[in-house]
C-alpha cells in the first residue's frame, strides 16, 4: 500500500461512509458540510441526522450501523491483499483538481499509482461506436498529448475511451481510467488486459466499493470524476444522445475547458460535437490547439523531464527553449544577465529568446530587458 495511512481511523471512517448504501456523492457532501468529517457523520446523534435534508429514519439508522460495522475493515483488508490503494480526500495523493468540484469522492480506490504530474491531465471521451476517422483523430491527439507529458484521462469504455488509453500507452505516456464499477470487476470485461496495462503506466480509479457491479446510473455519476481530474475535456465523435456530453456538462459546471473535434458536416456520429462547437466550445484540430486552449495553470506543476510548468503550452518547447525560458522571470531582466546565467553560447541564447518572443512566452521591453509573458 502507498504511504497514506491506510490503517488509520480516519481512513476507516471515510470507507465506512462510502460503503453506506443509499448515500451518494451529493448526500455525502451535504453530511460533511454539516458534520465536517466522516467521523463526525458516523458519531452524530440520530436526531441531528434526521434534521439533514433527505435523511430519513432508514438512512439515519444505516449511518449509525455503519459506525459499528466491520465491513470497512474487511474492505480495507481485501484492498491490501490485491495491491489496491485507498486515497481519502484531504490526503497528499488525492488529486488537487478533484478537490475543487462541488461533490468530490470521499475516497478513491486505485489500482496503480497517482503521481503529482497527473495534475497535467486532459480527458478524452466520445462514442462507444466510433468510426475509423474518430479512431484516427483520437490516436493522433491522445498520443501527441501523452508524448508532450499530459496524462490522458478517460472512462475505460469501448470505442473512443479505449483508443485514447491505448494511444497514451503506445506513446509511452501516463493514462488514468475512471471506472464506474468496483476494482474487483472490470467493465467491459474484454478490457481486463487493457486495465492491467493502464495500472502499470498510470491508474484505474473508482469511488465505488470493490464488488460494485455495472449499474446504468453510475456511469454518468463517474463522469464528474473524469472531468474533475482534468484541466479540460476533449470530445471526439459524439451523437446527440452520447453519454460523453454528460462529461462535457460536468466540465462546464466545474469551470474546465471543453474542446471538440469536428467530423464531416453530414456525420451523425459527430452531431454532438458540432452542436458544442456551434455553441462556442473550442474547435480542436491537433495537439497545439489543445495546449493553447488550456491556458495558464493556477499553480505551476513539476512535470517529468520538463521542470516547472506554468502553462501546458510549455510542454512543446525544446530543451534549449525551456532552459532559456526558465531564466526569464516575472521581473524585468537585462539581456546580459540572462546570457551570463545561460549554459549555451550567447548567439544561440539570443536566437532562442527571439523564438520564445515569437511564441509569446516572453516579452521584450525597452532597454534590452525581458520578462515572462502573462498567459
Amino acid at each position: 500500500m502507498h504511504e497514506s495511512p491506510n490503517d488509520s481511523a480516519d481512513l476507516l471512517d471515510a470507507l465506512r461512509l462510502n460503503l453506506i448504501s443509499g448515500i451518494g456523492p451529493r448526500m455525502q457532501q451535504t453530511l460533511l458540510e454539516v458534520f465536517e468529517t466522516p467521523a463526525g457523520v458516523l458519531s452524530a446523534p440520530r436526531d441531528q441526522l434526521l434534521q439533514v435534508p433527505k435523511i430519513g429514519a432508514k438512512l439515519a439508522d444505516a449511518i449509525l450501523a455503519a459506525g459499528k460495522s466491520d465491513d470497512a475493515q474487511r474492505e480495507l483488508d481485501r484492498c491490501g491483499e490485491n495491491g489496491f490503494h485507498l486515497i481519502p480526500r484531504g490526503t497528499p495523493l488525492y488529486p488537487s483538481l478533484l478537490e475543487e468540484i462541488c461533490d468530490p469522492p470521499v475516497i478513491l480506490y486505485s489500482r496503480g499509482q497517482l503521481v503529482s504530474r497527473d495534475g497535467l491531465a486532459v480527458a478524452i471521451v466520445g462514442s462507444r461506436r466510433c468510426t475509423i476517422y474518430g479512431r484516427q483523430q483520437t490516436e493522433k491527439i491522445a498520443g501527441g498529448l501523452a508524448r508532450a507529458g499530459i496524462t490522458i484521462v478517460s472512462g475505460l469504455a469501448r470505442g473512443i475511451d479505449a483508443v485514447a488509453h491505448r494511444a497514451a500507452l503506445e506513446a509511452g505516456g501516463r493514462t488514468i481510467a475512471v471506472a464506474a464499477t468496483g476494482l474487483a470487476t472490470v467493465y467491459p470485461p474484454e478490457h481486463a488486459e487493457l486495465a492491467t496495462d493502464i495500472a502499470g503506466s498510470g491508474a484505474v480509479i473508482t469511488e465505488c466499493p470493490l464488488d460494485q457491479a455495472p449499474v446504468a446510473g453510475l456511469f454518468p455519476q463517474r463522469n464528474r470524476i473524469i472531468s474533475g481530474m482534468s484541466l479540460g475535456v476533449i470530445v471526439i465523435e459524439a451523437n446527440r444522445n452520447s453519454g460523453a456530453l454528460y462529461t462535457c456538462r460536468h466540465a462546464m459546471e466545474q469551470g474546465r475547458e471543453v474542446m471538440a473535434v469536428p467530423g464531416r458536416i453530414d456525420s451523425l456520429a459527430s452531431e454532438g460535437c458540432h452542436d458544442l462547437i456551434r455553441d462556442g466550445v473550442t474547435l480542436i484540430r491537433h495537439v497545439d490547439d489543445v495546449l493553447e486552449a488550456l491556458g495558464p495553470l493556477m499553480e505551476p506543476i513539476t512535470a517529468a523531464d520538463s521542470g516547472e510548468v506554468r502553462s501546458p503550452r510549455e510542454l512543446t518547447l525544446t530543451d534549449q527553449e525551456r532552459e532559456i525560458l526558465n531564466l526569464v522571470t516575472d521581473e524585468p531582466q537585462h539581456l546580459d544577465q540572462i546570457l551570463r546565467e545561460s549554459q549555451i553560447a550567447s548567439s544561440r541564447a539570443m536566437a532562442t529568446l527571439t523564438v520564445l518572443e515569437v511564441k509569446r512566452m516572453i516579452r521584450r521591453l525597452p532597454g534590452n530587458h525581458f520578462v515572462r509573458a502573462p498567459h
